[in-house]
């Protein structure tokens, strides 16, 4: 081993763009891919590994032996170099992962650069021709039971339809504009899954779905984007791009177990599972139901919202609990730790401070709260 080879090594990987991995980010890589000529961080050295050495050799930057001409390629190339190679045509609907990414997402994103080169060769992604249809496991809405269902998406009609029999109409269609996909929640057990929520009658449902092969569920996953992608940029001509790119998919901000009390002093704490998806606050009888017992809508707190530490006068403080206010009503919980309460807390906040879009007040006049079977009422909506 040359020290110089070290030294000089270190020098190359503290240069602009070199300083942080060349597929997730991250600050500070210690390790290289010698042959492709960029720097990564340990996560993403271990999955270059995975595509085997005929496709990435990956180094210790200062623990492995480094021959001159190995040297010689990472000066040559580097991670500028080498992004403007194997990511020149990403599309813009493609999910580009950090370093807290979903282990699967980075897998997929790494693997599609340099193992498939779907960025240098546009005509391997599948995902972006606005047709898409195979088998997916899909939970059942009374039963835990995953069963193979057909799905078809179609851009050109803004649908997402599955079948229970393929010679039979849909079970379901969906508005592929209107529906949001979460990529693999911890809840669902799966680490190649999606949890797919549409508003149907007023209220929201959720399909769970998984497939055995992680790149056909990237797949499914990046199709549907594209295909929200294309379809707000047609019906926004004008907008900027990175606009409607956040108007695409998003993962829950937050999910978990809180206790939820009724509005009358009397009644008692149920724990119920929350979900917090953009503006709207769910929660359910347990973590898969395919519709949750209740909705709230959050607002902005100039219209009458708020959330603080604390239970208003008469009811019973479970402990770490604190209020959820809204013009109607508030909504008083507790969580299981002080900590669980203040990152609800600051969830909640940061998004009662965010203006409203035409598209939340859109969803609010849509939601329904269910207050027993024969009756329903308006849930919350912007002021």
């Amino acid at each position: 081993m040359c020290d110089s080879n070290i030294k000089y090594l270190l020098e190359l990987s503290k240069r602009p763009g070199n300083d942080s991995c060349a597929d997730c980010g991250s600050l500070n890589p210690e390790y290289a891919s010698y042959n492709i000529g960029i720097f990564v961080c340990a996560r993403c050295a271990d999955i270059h590994r995975c595509m085997g050495c005929h496709i990435s050799k990956v180094k210790h930057l200062t623990a492995d032996r480094w021959e001159d001409s190995q040297v010689q390629r990472m000066k040559d190339v580097g991670n500028r170099a080498a992004k403007m190679k194997y990511e020149e045509r990403v599309p813009q609907c493609y999910r580009i992962p950090d370093e807290n990414e979903n282990q699967v997402l980075l897998e997929q994103w790494i693997f599609s650069k340099y193992h498939r080169e779907e960025f240098i060769h546009p005509e391997r992604q599948s995902y972006i021709s606005g047709y898409m249809e195979g088998f997916l496991m899909k939970r059942g809405k009374e039963s835990s039971l995953y069963l193979p269902r057909k799905f078809v998406l179609r851009e050109v009609d803004d649908t997402l339809k599955y079948y229970i029999k393929e010679t039979k109409e849909p079970k379901a269609i969906l508005r592929i504009s209107e529906l949001n996909v979460a990529f693999a929640p911890k809840k669902i057990g799966q680490p190649n899954s999606l949890q797919i929520t549409f508003l149907k009658d007023g209220s929201t449902r959720h399909i769970y779905v998984y497939h055995d092969d992680p790149e056909t569920i990237v797949n499914w996953y990046m199709a549907i984007r594209s295909a929200k992608f294309n379809r707000l940029h047609v019906a926004y001509p004008s907008a900027n791009e990175s606009e409607l790119v956040k108007r695409l998919t998003h993962d829950f901000a937050r999910e978990g177990w809180l206790w939820k009390t009724g509005p009358r002093s009397s009644d008692c704490y149920k724990k119920r599972w929350f979900t917090l998806d953009n503006r709207k606050l769910m929660y359910h009888d347990e973590p898969l139901d395919a519709y949750p017992k209740g909705e709230i809508f959050l607002g902005h707190m100039m219209d009458g919202y708020g959330v603080r530490v604390g239970v208003s006068a008469k009811i019973k403080d479970q402990g770490y609990s604190f209020t959820l206010r809204t013009p109607d009503r508030s909504f008083h919980l507790s969580a299981e730790t002080e900590e669980d309460r203040d990152e609800w807390i600051q969830v909640l906040d940061q998004v009662l401070e965010k203006p409203l879009t035409p598209q939340d007040n859109a969803i609010a006049v849509r939601l329904v709260r269910k207050r027993n079977a024969n009756s329903s009422i308006n849930i919350f909506s912007a002021r």
